[in-house]
């Protein structure tokens, strides 16, 4: 599944729709996650986009006072396209149709979903979604006053989109590896100065992916068609029994909630 940096991929590459006015949405496939609503979609035939954003793991199209919110679910992709090509893929459920071309999303296992609000604030997808990890309200002292009385592993409090947003299995265990802590620490056993380090470690690792162009693993791939290449970088997660580039000794693979824990028996404590 796309995780904050392939979705702030995709809403770069994406934001040449700004100022753009919508004639249509062609929806070809309404059977996503949730069934879309053409009827809601329709109102936004002839409004300007005036912005394109992401909200944690979403994409925001925001027209006038009211907005298009875009998962990208797990093999969901965005490409920009001119109206008088002929291409069509299959998957292509959705078309936002401008004067010249037309923004097309493409999903083969149809886990993503479009949604349709005039209250963005309060729409059941966004209304209790965390701090953003690569702003400065994510910070040691926020991290450290969330997860202090926790009994939960730190790995899946960074993973609570309610505490922080964004951050999936990949960059998870890439942060912790970078701030040498333990995936099965409990939140309350991390101390302050830890704290500190993991927001740090979030924005470095983040930012990094970001310029990269997030990681392919998958399906990924931007709205340009270029892949991902952070997967070069990745230090930890995929490694399983390789050695670690800072010490040597052999990378883990555990379980945790399912999810496939990776990390280093003797960087990380």
């Amino acid at each position: 599944m796309p995780e904050l940096p392939e979705v702030e991929t995709s809403v770069r590459g994406i934001s040449s729709i700004k100022n753009k006015v919508i004639k249509s949405i062609k929806v070809n496939q309404p059977s996503l996650r949730w069934k879309v609503d053409c009827q809601k979609l329709a109102q936004f035939q002839e409004k300007k986009v005036q912005s394109v954003y992401r909200r944690a793991k979403y994409i925001v199209i925001s027209a006038a006072d009211s907005s298009i919110i875009l998962h990208l679910g797990m093999t969901g992709t965005l490409r920009i396209q001119r109206n008088d090509s002929n291409f069509f893929k299959k998957h292509d459920h959705v078309e936002i149709i401008f004067k010249n071309e037309k923004l097309i999303f493409n999903d083969p296992r149809r886990f993503g979903s479009m949604h349709f609000t005039d209250d963005f604030e309060n729409h059941f997808l966004i209304r209790n979604l965390g701090v953003e990890p690569i702003s400065e309200k994510f910070s040691g002292e926020y991290l450290y006053s969330k997860i202090r009385r926790s009994n939960a592993t730190i790995k899946s409090l960074l993973m609570n989109q309610n505490l922080v947003v964004g951050i999936g299995n990949i960059y998870a265990n890439e942060i912790l590896f970078d701030a040498k802590v333990r995936p099965k620490r409990r939140g309350k056993r991390i101390l302050k100065k830890e704290a500190i380090k993991l927001t740090e470690s979030s924005k470095l690792i983040l930012n990094k992916a970001i310029k990269a162009g997030g990681t392919t693993l998958q399906d990924f791939l931007s709205p340009d068609g270029n892949k991902g290449y952070f997967k070069i970088d990745l230090k930890v997660y995929g490694r399983n029994k390789e050695n670690c580039d800072v010490c040597k000794s052999s990378i883990k693979l555990i379980k945790q909630n399912q999810r496939a824990t990776y990390y280093c028996p003797m960087c990380q404590r």
